[in-house]
């Protein structure tokens, strides 16, 4: 089991505070591809944030990978993203004066890995994507499916045990989504574990099971396609 969630509850204070997740329980093992969807307010990408690190929960437990995830100190909680999670956004989160090749490679400069290696493996994993001949290119000179592969590159290339991918195809066309889900589809077929926040039905009914959320709760857990 590389996620297990035991009765999160997330709460946002305020004159009217606001109870975003309730006793959330989810189960995500090693190698699944799976989809979390629910409509604007739901609690999806409150939940991916607890999952990638990025928020904390108010009660229950989170274990990632076997760790507890709880009440970490700033350094550890960026220690452990950077090792375990790779993230892809809706909207690419590229540099936009830095080249597909130097994109890439940030991650690994953030972990203190020599120019040369990270150029090594950011242009190994350009590869994988089908975008060595892109590497030069700044964001600006690339599509939008291109952008997201770049992207996508970026978040394997510290070799994570886990990808977060928040509407990762959300400003794609369908025809474009399709090929980036594929991509998706292909990492995990080679064993990487996916999970992808998205409000798209087409996007969910590749998953290999769909994690429904609504008001803060988890409808139908653990239901397989």
């Amino acid at each position: 089991m590389i996620i297990q969630l035991n009765d999160i509850n997330k709460t946002y204070p305020g004159a009217v505070p606001l109870h975003v997740l309730k006793d959330i329980n989810l189960s995500i093992e090693r190698g699944e591809l799976v989809s979390i969807m629910g409509a604007s307010g739901s609690g999806k990408s409150t939940l991916l944030n607890i999952l990638g690190i990025l928020d904390t929960y108010d009660s229950g437990s989170y274990y990632l990978d076997g760790t507890l995830i709880k009440n970490l100190s700033e350094n550890h909680a960026a220690e452990l993203r950077g090792r375990m999670i790779g993230f892809v956004f809706q909207s690419f989160n590229l540099i936009n004066y830095k080249s597909a090749l130097e994109n890439v490679a940030l991650p690994l400069f953030y972990q203190g890995v020599s120019r040369r290696k990270r150029n090594a493996l950011a242009m190994e994993y350009l590869e994988k994507m089908g975008l060595a001949d892109r590497a030069t290119h700044l964001p600006s000179e690339m599509s939008g499916g291109q952008k997201q592969r770049v992207a996508i590159a970026r978040a394997l290339v510290t070799k994570p045990a886990i990808i977060l991918a928040d509407e990762p195809t959300g400003a794609l066309d369908s025809h474009t989504s399709k090929e980036v889900m594929q991509v998706f589809r292909d990492l995990n077929a080679e064993g990487m574990t996916i999970a992808i926040v998205t409000h798209d039905p087409g996007v969910g009914a590749q998953t290999n099971r769909i994690i429904r959320i609504s008001d803060g709760r988890i409808e139908e857990p653990d239901k397989a396609l």
